[in-house]
């Protein structure tokens, strides 16, 4: 592993913070507190290349490796305060374009993907019930085989993008009687009959970015939006999931190392008792945790890159990764919290909303207690 940039990733690196601070940041407090998408900052962010920094030419993207992909979003990151909207960015990457141009006919990448880099159009990864949680492979949804294609029935919740989405991977069972191996993937689209998405739902964090439920009710898929073979969608599922565990945090290593430098900045100016914070070894001590986690975070960040760009499936890494990040996220944000003292409790000062986005992560993508239980079982193989 080489673990020095190049000229161009430094630039590029360099280029991504400078717009996310630009152009990602503005009304953010009033954005958060009312919980409003803007759609001009997702359009902002298409047109600078982010959606697709990683797909490849042909289908509207740029063509770049992971490993300077993961560079500039952990760039945005930085740059862009709304941890809500580079969420959002990272889920549509990982969870519905990678496993669509991974097992997408010629015909759905073709249709699908342009839109999608260009920001024409948003999706939803749709696997998660009201019942089916962490046991995901215990869903309800249905899809009956018809002439011409399928009539899928069924309700998914805590849908990221879902409110907004224009298509949703959807995963529903083919034949129940076998469980995982019964399922199938569709690309439904939000305008067939029979979709209904929800209004927004109410949050703690990340609220700039709408989550929501999907309901089906007879809504008729043709067959060509099938994504893979019938009952493949287990594996299409578990190939998302690794994506996801892998890539999710991203742009959230980018918003550590800002936390850390704006920590590092307000205690060396703030003084108490005639010596500025860090004269403190309880106030230093948390600055070095911060440190510690960071850089163990980008570590594991940019070994999986690595890893996946050999073609490496890297599937104990994804779920450390996804483990570790999530938590060390959390734990800097309180950590930034407490050294800003009352300032980083009140919402003008903007320190307490990352504690609330943070503290998503070890729940979205597979709770930190399954990420253990995967790591768990994998080391026992």
């Amino acid at each position: 592993m080489d673990f020095g940039w190049t000229d161009e990733q430094e630039a590029s690196y360099a280029s991504s913070v400078s717009f996310a601070q630009q152009h990602l940041n503005d009304d953010l407090r009033q954005r958060d507190e009312n919980a409003i998408f803007d759609m001009a900052l997702w359009s902002k962010c298409s047109e600078f290349g982010v959606l697709g920094w990683y797909m490849p030419k042909e289908y509207g993207g740029a063509g770049l490796d992971v490993v300077s992909t993961i560079r500039m979003l952990e760039g945005i990151g930085y740059g862009c305060r709304d941890n809500a909207l580079t969420l959002g960015l990272n889920g549509q990457i990982w969870t519905v374009q990678e496993p669509l141009l991974k097992f997408g006919s010629e015909q759905l990448k073709q249709r699908f993907l342009p839109p999608l880099c260009s920001g024409e159009l948003l999706a939803a990864d749709a696997i998660t019930e009201p019942d089916s949680g962490s046991d995901a492979f215990s869903l309800k949804t249905r899809a009956e085989k018809v002439a011409g294609g399928y009539l899928l029935n069924g309700r998914k919740s805590y849908i990221g993008l879902a409110p907004v989405a224009g298509i949703s991977l959807v995963f529903a069972s083919t034949n129940p009687d076998t469980r995982q191996w019964g399922v199938s993937a569709f690309i439904v689209e939000s305008g067939f009959e029979g979709y209904t998405a929800s209004q927004p739902r109410q949050k703690m964090g990340l609220r700039t970015s709408p989550l929501g439920d999907i309901v089906l009710e007879n809504c008729f898929v043709p067959e060509e939006n099938r994504l893979g073979a019938e009952g493949a969608g287990f594996s299409i599922f578990n190939y998302s999931a690794n994506w996801e565990r892998a890539f999710i945090f991203s742009s959230h290593v980018g918003s550590m190392a800002r936390q850390l430098d704006e920590c590092v900045q307000y205690a060396g100016q703030r003084e108490q008792f005639d010596k500025p914070l860090t004269g403190f070894q309880s106030v230093s001590n948390r600055l070095a945790n911060m440190k510690l986690r960071l850089e163990t975070s980008r570590l594991m960040l940019y070994k999986l890159a690595w890893l996946k760009q050999r073609g490496d499936q890297a599937t104990l890494e994804a779920a450390m990764a996804k483990l570790h990040l999530g938590e060390a996220f959390a734990a800097n944000s309180i950590d930034a919290m407490r050294i800003h003292g009352a300032r980083g409790y009140l919402g003008e000062y903007e320190i307490e909303r990352d504690v609330r986005d943070a503290l998503g992560g070890v729940i979205y993508g597979g709770t930190s207690d399954i990420q253990r239980n995967i790591v768990a079982r994998l080391l026992g193989q």
